[in-house]
């Protein structure tokens, strides 16, 4: 029982990633605060997850709505043990794989925001919290995008999964000195509910090239993204900080 008395707050944990996260941490023990903001597919998560999980709406990238709802968190749970900051994606827009001239600078901003603000927002808002209690584990969600090698993926989220990469490295400097951890994933092709459309789309060549250029052989589902993330939020990972995993099945681009 790796989390048994923790209070784990995780982002986009209604689907996808987010959930497969929450689904271990609450079988591990953990008192796991789901946020997301849409109500059906959270209702469904929560009836699924059992009575260690809690609901909340809220909108990720809207500050007030972010601060007021940390501080209700504390207020009722007395502390917050970990961060998941799973909020983010390239399907926000129309074309995400598009090259950059293709792109608009809405597009542009889009991806940006929805991948990087909602990071920044729960970290600003959970920090002071670990300091004070002078514990912490924070996961964020990168991308193998963010490491430049990733030919599907466009310019936009290259440059905010690599943000999430280049944030992680910089706070673990800031946060190790108060006994804060604080780590980050990049995932290849994963089949969350969003993107396995997509994969289905593929042509059967296109698939078959994907899987060959990945050494173990098949695409990542939820809960390989989720074993890692909860690795890194537990003890296990206690002397680990400011680390980008690549969980990708071994493929480097």
């Amino acid at each position: 029982m790796r989390f048994e008395n923790k209070i784990a707050l995780i982002t986009a944990a209604a689907s996808g990633i987010g959930r497969a996260t929450a689904e271990i941490m609450v079988r591990e023990g953990a008192t796991v605060i789901c946020i997301d903001n849409h109500p059906q597919r959270l209702d469904a998560a929560i009836a699924a997850l059992g009575d260690r999980a809690h609901p909340r709406l809220c909108d990720a990238l809207d500050q007030t709505q972010v601060d007021a709802f940390v501080a209700d968190t504390v207020k009722h749970f007395s502390r917050i043990d970990i961060l998941v900051n799973a909020v983010g994606g390239s399907t926000i827009i129309a074309k995400p794989s598009a090259n950059v001239e293709e792109h608009s600078l809405d597009d542009w901003q889009l991806v940006i925001k929805f991948n990087l603000d909602g990071t920044f927002l729960f970290t600003h808002a959970v920090v002071p919290v670990m300091k004070q209690q002078r514990s912490g584990k924070i996961v964020n969600l990168a991308s193998i995008a963010g490491r430049g090698v990733s030919v599907a993926s466009g310019s936009a989220y290259a440059a905010a999964k690599g943000g999430i990469i280049a944030f992680t490295r910089k706070l673990s400097f800031e946060l190790g000195p108060h006994s804060i951890n604080i780590n980050a994933i990049a995932p290849s092709l994963t089949l969350t509910e969003r993107i396995r459309p997509h994969w289905n789309q593929r042509s059967p060549q296109a698939q078959t090239a994907q899987l060959e250029a990945t050494p173990l052989r098949r695409v990542a589902e939820a809960s390989d993204q989720a074993k890692v993330i909860c690795f890194l939020a537990s003890s296990d990972a206690d002397f680990v900080t400011g680390l980008t995993i690549d969980v990708t099945g071994g493929q480097s681009g």
